[in-house]
């Protein structure tokens, strides 16, 4: 056989075996696409209805007491609303409306509650992606650290630790960090995202820090990274307690395993067996409470946001289950929804690309 028919021969071993290596994955990424797709329609259905099971009628909480007493009134309200139609029928309006983008007109604002999410939910990603940036870094670091020297002092001190962010809450922290750390000492900016009288950046993403960039604002880029700073830092608190908690346990799992043991045995250097073993198979579960704290942050921000006058998601969801805006309440839980689902989506793409067993079960 000539050497140019061996080396063809080879490179095609060589590139079955990598497309065989890659099917696993594709057919692991297409199923989980194919559940978030189901399980969207799954959160508009769940939206909608639990909306409607709330207590009280939304006539007579956006008309006032006094047109709320005229018959008429309520019922051309009802009919201008769409409230007078069998649910079925609401549900298939909503469907109808939310493929072409339509989420209704907001009753307290007066504007569509797609213009209103477009400013609020860019001020809550902000936030909590610079908190659940920090709680990894430091709650990973700090789990590692403790499971590698247990029993320690600096173990009991980081568990300790971890206990008392994980038990404060994050409303009291909010305040004390406020007082303290601005009326009193002004180390911090003040509330909001934008000192008075700097003008916020031409929006292209809604994140200012982003913008503020990519218009090349340094000041406005600094002083919008100042304001960031205090309520990101508490609610930094809470998860990097409960991420050094669940990342110690992890390793000491892992650093029990048969696996460990024989690549020490082999003589392999500490960091190696470190990063290529024990943190490759404790980032699974770590994962998985990172992906549904970073939810979280970006759900139930509602105190934080007010004690900080932060224009985020918290506040508008707040603001529109106090008036009863059915349209404002059920856009939020639609996007709250499909965060998560996207959240669980990613977790399920990295499962896939650091374990190999995800792919085939």
């Amino acid at each position: 056989m000539s050497a140019p028919a061996s080396a063809d021969r080879a490179r095609r071993r060589r590139s079955g075996s990598a497309s065989r290596h890659r099917r696993p994955l594709v057919r692991f990424l297409c199923r989980r696409a194919g559940v978030a797709l189901l399980l969207a329609v799954g959160v508009t259905l769940v939206t909608f209805v639990l909306t409607n099971l709330v207590p009280g009628d939304p006539a007579t909480a956006n008309l006032g007491e006094q047109a709320s007493s005229d018959p008429a009134a309520v019922a051309e309200y009802r009919r201008q609303h769409g409230l007078d139609q069998p649910l079925p029928i609401q549900y298939a309006r909503y469907l109808e409306d939310l493929a072409r983008g339509d989420l209704g007109q907001s009753q307290q604002s007066h504007q569509p509650v797609l213009t209103d999410l477009r400013a609020a939910v860019p001020a809550t990603m902000e936030l909590a992606a610079l908190a659940i940036l920090l709680s990894l870094l430091v709650g990973v670091a700090s789990g590692v650290v403790s499971a590698l020297h247990r029993n320690r002092l600096g173990d009991h001190v980081l568990r300790v630790l971890s206990l008392l962010f994980v038990s404060m809450p994050t409303f009291w922290l909010a305040l004390v960090a406020f007082y303290v750390f601005f009326d009193q000492l002004g180390w911090a900016a003040g509330s909001g995202r934008l000192d008075p009288g700097v003008t916020a950046p031409a929006n292209v993403t809604g994140l200012y820090t982003v913008d503020a960039v990519l218009a090349g604002q340094w000041f406005t880029f600094w002083n919008a990274v100042s304001h960031l700073i205090l309520p990101a830092l508490v609610l930094t608190a809470h998860t990097v307690g409960l991420l050094t908690r669940f990342t110690r346990s992890a390793v000491l799992e892992v650093l029990s395993q048969d696996y460990v043991r024989s690549a020490r045995a082999k003589g392999l250097p500490e960091r190696t067996v470190l990063v290529h073993y024990v943190l490759r198979g404790a980032l699974v579960p770590v994962i998985t409470v990172a992906g549904l704290a970073f939810g979280a942050l970006l759900s139930g921000t509602v105190l934080v946001e007010s004690i900080f006058a932060w224009p985020g998601l918290g506040g508008y969801a707040f603001r529109s289950a106090t008036t009863f805006d059915l349209p404002a309440v059920m856009g939020v839980g639609l996007v709250i929804g499909t965060i998560y689902l996207f959240v669980n989506l990613a977790v399920d793409v990295l499962y896939g690309v650091i374990d190999p067993r995800a792919r085939v079960q």
